[in-house]
């Protein structure tokens, strides 16, 4: 059995939540959760709460964003309509650039 953990609030999470996915939407959400520099279970309670998720900023999510953008910028040298890219590559690419555009923000 594992061992109990305390939020950031000290409460016990003691709730198990569970639900299917496809393995595209995994996929995705796999992305979505090594851009924001969260743990799954953290990222996946604030989008569920609907808060803002506030990107973590670590060495680990940068080379992630740096090989995410490398991915990105492959497919669209790849495709060659718009009809053959996905709803989940555009989510992903506008995550990433949200991303990038916050920190040229704080950069400034």
């Amino acid at each position: 059995m594992s061992a109990k953990n305390l939020d950031k609030h000290n409460r016990w999470r003691s709730k198990t939540v569970a639900f299917r996915m496809s393995p595209e939407e995994a996929n995705t959400l796999d992305e979505f959760v090594r851009l924001s520099g969260l743990t799954k279970q953290d990222y996946l309670i604030d989008r569920a709460l609907q808060r803002d998720v506030k990107v973590q900023g670590n060495p680990r999510v940068y080379k992630a964003l740096r090989n995410e953008l490398t991915s990105l910028c492959d497919e669209l040298k790849r495709v060659e309509t718009v009809g053959q890219v996905n709803d989940d590559f555009l989510s992903v690419m506008n995550m990433a650039l949200t991303i990038l555009s916050c920190m040229n923000e704080v950069s400034k």
